[in-house]
């Protein structure tokens, strides 16, 4: 198969079906990093391995033709330009966005969650509006809300955070959520994809009780690259998308910005690129997606998602989500064979169907950080600790996620390893 972006060969495979649970052991030979290497990587969820052609795309951009983008128009410069909107252009087709001006790049999803509060909340609340949240969610969903209440606050405008509940299956209460919904709720932000419970929430029947100038968020760091995600079926306000978890490299996100809400924002990174223009009476907002992406953006991370993105729709994302439950299951099946494990919420607590790619559990007698530690001195790489939820409200615990490269020996030699440590627990 040929990338449609130049110079980029992508690995030879076939396209998969959702019938077809896993993907073959060879497809670790498409990630460098994993080729030979006597580890195995259970910590997806944190990051993903690489594929050689994002590799090579990185590579390329720094060895050949390094140019800045949008600036010149020399041919190098005019050739990335072109390629970062192709790279939009894919984005908004594998989110399901409607228009590539709804696509932002961003430093990250970290940044992206950060770009609403000050793009978007800082102008959109009024005194007594709030925000429904959920305190188990990543930080990078949580912080952002607090910090924009106390700037707020600085300037006489009181908002108010309002936290919901999640399910025993690690999703968000729907019932709470629409019992605390009022005239004042003005966003509503979700976990698509849960990082430490693996469970997913769709808000398929709130919206027609929020008010109508409420907003919905979706963080979809965990779900992009991991199932399918269609921004049109999610009728999001706000999505935000973290490419390293998606093939990509480190220091790229995505911000999808539905239309709607393109009046009502204000740019938050002006720089010699922000489609703004500045007036005597301050800033006269411009276009999108110009209006929110301001300086030198991460080119090199931008064309590595372009590659990254090809790769996953080579595998088909319907495959992808099958073989991550697959394994998910084989997972959860095995651990509740293992005395003295207790897990958090997520698909252990689901139906035979559930769950994409992220168990979290305990296991008696033993820390947690202890237990990642011996694991780690095995080869079994895995993610320990309050998973960056605030205040430790998720629990401390060993997170296993997978991916495309993880296999069922995988799962098989991890699930021993846990069984003999288990046995010598006194």
């Amino acid at each position: 198969m040929r990338s449609s972006l130049p110079g980029r060969d992508l690995p030879e495979h076939p396209r998969r079906g959702p019938a077809e649970a896993l993907f073959s052991p060879r497809v670790r030979e498409s990630f460098p990093a994993l080729a030979g290497a006597p580890e195995v990587y259970l910590d997806s969820a944190a990051t993903t391995q690489k594929p050689r052609a994002v590799i090579e795309t990185v590579r390329t951009y720094h060895a050949s033709a390094t140019a800045n983008a949008a600036r010149g128009t020399y041919p190098w410069a005019t050739a990335l330009t072109q390629r970062i909107a192709a790279v939009r252009e894919r984005t908004a087709r594998f989110i399901g966005a409607a228009h590539t001006d709804e696509i932002v790049f961003t430093g990250g999803a970290t940044a992206a969650l950060n770009a609403v509060a000050l793009c978007w909340g800082l102008t959109a609340f009024r005194d007594g509006d709030e925000i429904l949240y959920s305190p188990r969610d990543h930080a990078a969903n949580v912080h952002p809300w607090y910090l924009l209440r106390d700037t707020l606050a600085r300037f006489g405008r009181r908002i108010h955070l309002v936290p919901y509940r999640v399910t025993a299956t690690g999703a968000a209460d729907i019932g709470d959520i629409a019992d605390k919904t009022g005239s004042r709720t003005r966003l509503l932000t979700v976990t698509h994809l849960h990082h430490v419970f693996g469970s997913t929430t769709v808000l398929d029947d709130i919206r027609d009780l929020l008010p109508e100038r409420a907003r919905v968020c979706y963080d979809c760091s965990q779900s992009g690259g991991h199932l399918p995600v269609d921004m049109s079926a999610l009728d999001a306000d706000f999505a935000v998308f973290a490419a390293h978890k998606m093939f990509a490299a480190p220091g790229t996100g995505i911000l999808y910005c539905h239309r709607r809400v393109h009046p009502e924002l204000r740019p938050f990174l002006p720089g010699g690129t922000t489609d703004a223009r500045l007036t005597a009476a301050g800033f006269e907002s411009g276009q999108m997606p110009g209006l929110l992406e301001g300086g030198t953006p991460n080119i090199p991370g931008i064309l590595a998602l372009g590659t990254a993105l090809e790769v996953l729709e080579s595998y088909g994302m319907a495959a992808v989500a099958a073989h991550n439950t697959a394994l998910t299951q084989r997972l959860v099946t095995g651990l509740r064979e293992i005395g003295g494990v207790d897990f958090l919420p997520g698909p252990a607590y689901g139906g035979h169907d559930t769950g994409h790619g992220i168990v979290s559990f305990t296991l008696d007698g033993i820390s947690a950080a202890d237990l990642g530690f011996v694991l780690a001195e095995y080869g079994f790489l895995v993610r320990t600790g309050a998973h960056c939820v605030p205040g430790g409200a998720a629990g401390d615990a060993v997170r296993v996620s997978t991916q495309i490269y993880t296999g069922t020996d995988d799962i098989d030699r991890f699930l021993d390893r846990v069984r003999a440590l288990a046995q010598e627990i006194p």
